[in-house]
C-alpha cells in the first residue's frame, strides 16, 4: 500500500476548494458564501470560516487520498464517485438540514441540490490531476 503524499492531498484540497469558491462565486454571485455562513453561525467571524472552509477542503482531500485506491472505477471517476457521496451524506443529509434549509437544502430554493452537487464536482478537478495513487488489478 502506497502512503498518501501529504504535499499533493494538501494542494489538490486548497485548489479544490478555490474552484468550489469560484463557481459558487459564478453561480450566486457571492464570493466565500460558505465561510460567511460558518463564520456567522459559529460567532467566531470571517477569518475563521474561511479558515474552517478551506481545512475542510484539505481534510476531504486528504481522506479522498486514503481511500482512492478502494474506489471502484477509473481514475477520472473515482474524485467524482467521492465528492457525488460526500454531498450526499455530508452537505444534503447533514449539513444543510442542520442550518435549517432542509433536507439537500430544498427549502432554502429547489436549485440548492443542483448547486451544492455542481459546486463539489468543481472541487473533484484537482483531485483527478494532482492524487497521484496505484490500483492494484487481482485476477481471481
Amino acid at each position: 500500500m502506497k502512503a498518501i503524499n501529504w504535499k499533493n492531498a494538501i494542494a489538490a484540497g486548497f485548489l479544490g476548494t478555490i474552484l468550489f469558491d469560484l463557481i459558487g462565486l459564478l453561480i450566486t454571485g457571492q464570493w466565500w458564501d460558505i465561510p460567511t455562513i460558518l463564520g456567522a453561525k459559529t460567532g467566531l467571524g470571517l477569518g475563521y470560516g474561511v479558515m474552517g472552509h478551506y481545512s475542510n477542503g484539505i481534510l476531504l482531500a486528504v481522506l479522498y487520498a486514503g481511500i482512492a485506491p478502494s474506489l471502484w472505477g477509473p481514475k477520472w471517476a473515482r474524485p467524482l464517485i467521492f465528492v457525488t457521496g460526500e454531498t450526499i451524506a455530508l452537505v444534503w443529509l447533514f449539513m444543510l438540514p442542520l442550518l435549517g434549509a432542509g433536507v439537500a437544502g430544498i427549502d432554502m430554493s429547489p436549485m440548492m441540490p443542483v448547486i451544492t452537487l455542481v459546486r463539489h464536482l468543481a472541487y473533484a478537478i484537482p483531485l483527478i490531476f494532482i492524487i497521484n495513487y496505484e490500483v492494484k488489478i487481482s485476477r481471481a
